[in-house]
């Protein structure tokens, strides 16, 4: 498991397998929602930026009193 190898290398740290499982739920669970989040930000402004064109097309398309 990469974990381990990486707690071992850098941390001179021999960890089992179960605890290795358990920090990464742990840290999955605490910085999980942070990365979501942050995904759903990057659609909403991906979204926001689509709905820009479209309402560029649309003024493109108005018509406009002859003067």
């Amino acid at each position: 498991m990469e974990l381990k190898a990486y707690l071992s290398e850098e941390f001179d740290l021999e960890i089992g397998r179960f605890e290795a499982e358990g920090l990464l739920a742990a840290v999955l669970r605490l910085a999980g929602p942070h990365f979501y989040n942050a995904g759903l930000r990057d659609a909403q402004a991906l979204l926001m930026r689509h709905v820009d064109d479209v309402n560029d097309g649309i003024d493109q398309l108005e018509r406009r009193p002859e003067a």
